[in-house]
């Protein structure tokens, strides 16, 4: 009664603490994959382009601002969080001259003007005031420190801005610095902050400033441009949970289609974000009930057992009772009696334990209530079944019946049965739970072990019949008694079998599929980082390598340029036609194969992109297998405008750097292309090898290489680089794989399976060896006073659970393995790998876990196997000769 109420207490555990933990992870990552979106994705804008000739004025739209939101579709409004107005000005249009002193130079300036709400808020003055434009005069603008310093602006600089059809006179009246540069006020405000500057001759200066409502409407009316109004809706991740994803993701959808204004639309992918969130929770929620399912059909197993052990040792008292007269009725309400008394409270705590685990609540777990009565009511129906007949005489329980009945083959059948068919429909209809968890096909993986061990039970007799000829020759009893037992069905019966292989089948399964997405995204993180660490930027002064290398924690660096959509020719000789675009890598093969050595990833640089030299001829390259398959011979690709002939030498579906889903590229070895002093090739990317990189330094060095390029190219000093250098790692983009949409969830789910059938596996072995401890104790006792040692008799219990483990761990094993495979696509774990393919593999771990486990499971059954028996006392249970010890 203590073990069915421990088996309760877990089985109550694992349906109430596993979905309340999945949902409390889901709930996380949809919180943090939402807080990840850029805003122009997350938040709902409704925005509108005002024509010249439509009346009205910038500051009309503050009135509707806070009316839109409580308009939008429910339950959008109670998610709003922050609301910002504005009215916009593109820089595109406006073209800024200045009187003297003249503007920083002689390249033209593009400036934005934005009138926004929440601005001066969340900006602080340190020069002049906030505009205050006067009706009829110039409009007064705010710029940021920087674009004052990029501009040579100041308070009282006047400004002339240029649309199509008019010039509008403006003032700068004060500047400012932003409070929080992170602060999503912020977000629209960008070129105003951080003004963008010429990377080549003729490109523009590009910048913001703020101006208020009636200044927008004087440039406007006076340059001709019309304004951008738009009203923006930030949605406070905070208060979302997956139960609200159905409804959120409608309401936005519909939000998209109301005409808020005359020609309005409304700008935001929020929808389609929570939709792919959703499809991802779909799956790993039918994967869920997949493990759950393997681990309480191993708790539901372990229970029955222990119910039919808890009947068959009261089976004397029993048939007394009944011998006496007493009626299946009576048997049954005294064996409920017993059992009411415990198995709710067992379950009870279990659900009062699981109630503790984080995560939202479920309300009243009914699986539990019918769990409760499940194990209340197993020991009194396997009772009064099995004893429907009054006997007399009790047989023997260490001989089991050789020839089943034909009942029982018709069971085995049907679940053979059942268990294909489920393959089949798995196959065919998925694991798609979106109208709910179908019971019957998250079972299927249960099913399946289910046969795998009604299978492995009919064949392992012969082989037992084996050992047990070669046990008669050996010398000594010990051995040919543990098989002849192990023959007899003593440990090895259809029932710990089966809760053993499908425990193992539950755990293999879980480390299988979590190896191989693990695997797949180590190759997606190679793919992406192929080195230690990836420094990417706008363009790197040609001799930014030696810096970089100066840099502490640096061993080794290999320049690359990469750029999409560059021309490819199908020959070389003049007028060779073009036949489309291709994303074109450039990298130093050498170089490349010592960084990849350097940083230990799992690259391979082949031979023809290491030893490549230059020469007159085509230079080898590797190329994609779309791009080979349109190729004939030598071709031609643009490489910084210049074009440079390649031959194939490789063709492959994938190359690190070049970025993942990518099927048209071309890899280039850099140190085979012909460079000009006046010209050479421009790297905007560097692959690093090291360890404790100095990361402040090393982006310092990078864009200090940055900003000398800029000033070559511009002719003049240049302050901050166009594009700040960004450093990524290997290990912190791998890490990034694992926190996005539902992965963490997925983590949970498998880590449960593997630990959980590793631990029911251990309990399956040693309720095995308490199942028999009676029957073994007695045979003990004889042989011990025959001169069996205590060691003898642990290596006889060795010997008698050996089919059991191996088997179950074998079986077990290869059901685990095969059910990725079986199950194909219908697992939905592509959405986990970023354009990788999955692999399809049994890990050296894995198995390696596997033999652990047998050895786990037979030092627990001597375990088991000692505490019993110092319990029982073996020297009394012979002169006793009490069955049940």
């Amino acid at each position: 009664m203590g073990l069915l109420a421990a088996l309760g207490l877990v089985a109550a555990l694992l349906v109430t603490a596993a979905p309340r933990l999945a949902d409390g992870y889901a709930d996380a990552g949809l919180r943090a994959d939402v807080n990840r979106l850029p805003h122009q994705v997350r938040d709902v804008t409704i925005a509108v382009a005002m024509r010249p000739d439509r009346p009205g004025t910038a500051a009309a739209g503050q009135t509707s601002l806070d009316g839109f939101a409580e308009a939008l579709p429910q339950p959008l409004p109670a998610l709003v969080d922050r609301r910002w107005y504005a009215a916009a000005l593109p820089e595109e249009q406006l073209r800024a001259t200045g009187d003297e002193p003249p503007m920083n130079g002689g390249a033209v300036k593009n400036i934005g003007l934005r009138a926004q709400t929440g601005v001066p808020e969340a900006a602080e003055l340190t020069a002049g005031r906030w505009p205050r434009t006067p009706g009829g005069g110039a409009a007064e603008l705010a710029v940021s420190a920087a674009v004052a310093e990029t501009l040579s602006l100041r308070p009282g600089t006047r400004l002339r801005l240029a649309g199509p059809q008019g010039v509008a006179q403006a003032q700068v009246v004060g500047v400012f610095t932003a409070r929080d540069a992170g602060d999503h006020v912020w977000d629209d405000l960008r070129l105003a902050l951080d003004p963008l500057v010429p990377v080549a001759d003729g490109d523009p200066y590009l910048a913001g400033a703020v101006t208020d409502w009636t200044g927008l409407d004087l440039v406007s009316a006076a340059s001709g441009v019309a304004a951008d109004h738009s009203w923006r809706y930030r949605l406070d991740e905070r208060r979302l949970d997956t139960s609200m994803l159905a409804e959120v993701t409608e309401a936005v959808t519909h939000s998209r289609r109301i005409e808020w204004v005359p020609e309005s639309t409304v700008q935001t992918s929020l929808d389609s974000a929570l939709s792919r969130f959703a499809d991802q929770l779909r799956t790993v929620r039918a994967l869920l009930a997949v493990v759950q399912a393997g681990l309480i059909a191993s708790v539901l197993g372990l229970i029955l057992l222990a119910a039919r052990l808890a009947v068959r040792r009261r089976r004397d008292e029993l048939a007394l009772l009944r011998a006496r007269g007493a009626a299946l009725a009576t048997i049954g309400g005294r064996t409920l009696a017993e059992a009411a008394l415990v198995q709710p409270l067992a379950v009870l705590v279990g659900v009062l334990i699981g109630s503790r685990v984080p995560g939202p609540a479920h309300g009243l777990p009914w699986l539990a209530v019918l769990l409760a009565v499940s194990t209340t009511a197993v020991v009194p129906v396997l009772a009064m079944v099995a004893h429907r007949r009054v006997a007399t005489v009790t047989g023997r329980s260490d001989v089991v019946r050789q020839r089943p009945s034909v009942r029982r083959l018709t069971a085995e059948a049907s679940v053979l049965m059942l268990a294909g068919l489920g393959v089949l429909l798995l196959r065919r209809r998925g694991l798609d739970t979106a109208g709910g968890v179908d019971a019957y096909l998250v079972s299927v993986p249960v099913l399946v072990a289910l046969a795998a061990a009604l299978v492995a039970i009919r064949l392992l007799p012969w082989p037992l019949r084996l050992a047990g000829r070669f046990g008669a020759r050996a010398r000594g009893a010990v051995l040919f008694l543990g098989v002849a037992r192990a023959g007899r069905g003593a440990p090895v019966a259809l029932g710990p079998l089966a809760v053993l292989i499908v425990a193992v089948s539950t755990g293999v399964f879980g480390a299988v599929v979590t190896t191989n997405v693990s695997a797949a995204r180590d190759r997606a993180a190679t793919l992406t980082v192929p080195a230690d660490a990836l420094l990417t930027g706008y363009s790197f002064a040609p001799d930014a390598g030696a810096a970089l290398t100066e840099v502490s924690g640096v061993r080794a660096v290999a320049r690359m340029w990469v750029d999409s959509n560059r021309r490819l020719l199908s020959g070389t000789e003049v007028g060779a036609r073009s036949f489309g675009q291709a994303r074109v890598l450039v990298v130093d093969g050498a170089a490349f194969a010592e960084v990849v050595a350097r940083s230990g990833v799992d690259v391979d640089v082949p031979a023809a992109l290491r030893t490549a030299v230059r020469a007159d001829t085509p230079v080898p390259a590797l190329v994609s297998t779309q791009v080979a398959a349109e190729l004939d011979g030598a071709a031609v690709a643009d490489v910084q405008g210049r074009l440079y002939g390649f031959r194939v030498a490789g063709v492959v579906d994938t190359f690190p750097g070049v970025g993942l889903g990518v099927e048209r590229f071309v890899v280039l070895p850099w140190q085979a292309l012909t460079e000009y002093a006046y010209a050479p090739i421009v790297p905007n990317r560097y692959l690093v090898a090291g360890d404790d990189i100095d990361r402040a330094r090393l982006l310092a060095v990078a864009d200090d290489a940055q900003r000398r390029r800029q000033s070559d190219v511009l002719g003049v000093e240049v302050t901050r680089p166009e594009l700040p250098a960004a450093l990524e790692t290997w290990r912190a983009y791998r890490q990034s794989l694992a926190r996005t949409g539902a992965n963490e969830v997925l983590t949970l789910t498998f880590t449960a399976g593997a630990v959980g059938g590793t631990a029911l596996a251990l309990l399956a072995v040693g309720f095995t060896v308490i199942a028999d401890a009676a029957g073994r104790g007695r045979m003990l006792s004889r042989l011990r006073t025959l001169g069996m040692s205590a060691v003898h008799g642990r290596r006889l219990l060795v010997y008698e659970l050996v089919p059991l483990v191996v088997v179950a761990a074998v079986v077990g094993t290869v059901v685990g393995a095969l059910l990725p495979r079986l199950l194909g696509p219908t697992l939905g774990l592509s959405a986990f790998v970023p354009d990788v393919a999955l692999p399809q593999r049994l890990d050296p771990l894995v198995v390696g876990g596997v033999l652990a486990l047998v050895v786990l499971g037979l030092v627990a059954g001597l375990v088991v196997e000692s505490l019993v028996n110092r319990r029982q006392r073996l020297g009394e249970v012979l002169r006793l000769g009490e069955e049940n010890g």
